[in-house]
């Protein structure tokens, strides 16, 4: 099948395979387990942070950072489009009593500065204490400008804000912007980098930050049910694919682009945004069930909505984004 509904999908490699197989493991919740330290240490050291922490998910992980800076009835302004609002279930508010103060996303995915000025709450005890601000990059595949973060952290440190990073397609970022991972996480107190999406690998996110928020975010962690056993399996695969398949992800991006210039060749669809690894293409309403139908009969899995969205990865070459876009041909030429 060609699974173009996230990078998500992808499988381990048989080189990826050979590295887990050969892992040399312990006990992590013990804290032994070597495979996942030097994971954790070459995480904080690329993101230049102190120290890292590896979770099972991305959603865990981003919920134990925003645990870890905000107590019970703080808040955490953040995007209406971000993943730690809108996709992980509401984990900030159901289990850490975090209050949520979500703003309406530029175009470009950042937050207007004037917006989150205004949201930060005044000392009062009318009010829930504003603690800290999340952005995230890529968000909907597009690198938040430099120029941008750089204001943004500055407004959250002048306000006295702990700033987070749901980092979990940073590489793309860094790939895309030709900049060095650590210069995009250097602004943040903490960002959450995930392995299980264009990264390829099955499972795995890191928190990086400092000692003592990790700390914190250990306990958390481990409240959490993210403590692992011989977690250097998984952690063995994060490591492969930090050495062979970050530089290739500059593929992906490619793959994308060609993906949205044939899918704006085709009436009557409509080309909303391509950057990095996504393409949101905007298609008729009452033609999504049935294209998708039609894609699949054709071993194609999309997730075809009225503003669909489709994902390059590792396991989508060249030639299958040809495929698709001449499937999506012969369904409208019919």
């Amino acid at each position: 099948m060609i699974d173009l509904r996230s990078d998500t999908v992808t499988r381990p490699s048989e080189g990826m395979k050979a590295a887990m197989m050969r892992a040399e493991v312990g006990d992590d919740v013990w804290g032994d387990d070597p495979t996942v330290q030097r994971l954790q240490d070459t995480m904080a050291e690329r993101a230049g942070k102190e120290a890292g922490l590896f979770f099972p998910s991305g959603t865990q992980s981003n919920l134990a950072a925003l645990m870890a800076h905000c107590a019970r009835g703080d808040e955490y302004i953040v995007g209406q489009a971000a993943h730690t609002y809108k996709y992980e279930g509401g984990g900030a508010a159901v289990l850490g009593s975090i209050q949520p103060q979500p703003l309406e996303n530029a175009a470009d995915g950042s937050l207007p500065l004037e917006k989150i000025a205004a949201a930060i709450k005044p000392i009062d005890d009318h009010f829930a204490r504003t603690r800290l601000l999340a952005l995230e990059n890529t968000i909907g595949g597009k690198v938040l400008p430099p120029a941008y973060v750089t204001e943004a952290v500055q407004l959250a440190r002048q306000y006295g804000l702990a700033t987070h990073l749901d980092g979990a397609r940073v590489y793309n970022a860094a790939v895309a912007s030709g900049q060095p991972v650590g210069t995009l996480t250097a602004p943040f107190d903490t960002v959450s980098i995930c392995f299980s999406k264009g990264l390829g690998a099955p499972v795995g996110s890191v928190l990086v930050g400092s000692r003592e928020l990790i700390e914190r975010a250990h306990r958390w962690r481990k409240v959490l049910g993210g403590g692992m056993r011989q977690a250097g399996v998984l952690a063995a695969a994060c490591l492969y694919a930090l050495e062979h398949n970050v530089e290739r992800l500059a593929e992906d991006h490619a793959n994308a682009e060609h993906l949205a210039a044939g899918l704006a060749s085709i009436d009557p669809v409509t080309v909303q945004s391509q950057a990095t690894n996504m393409v949101f293409a905007q298609f008729p309403k009452e033609h999504c069930a049935p294209l998708e139908a039609w894609l699949k009969e054709r071993g194609i899995l999309t997730q075809m909505l009225y503003a669909s969205r489709f994902v390059t990865h590792l396991d989508v070459s060249r030639a299958d984004i040809e495929t698709f876009v001449a499937a999506v041909k012969g369904y409208f030429a019919r």
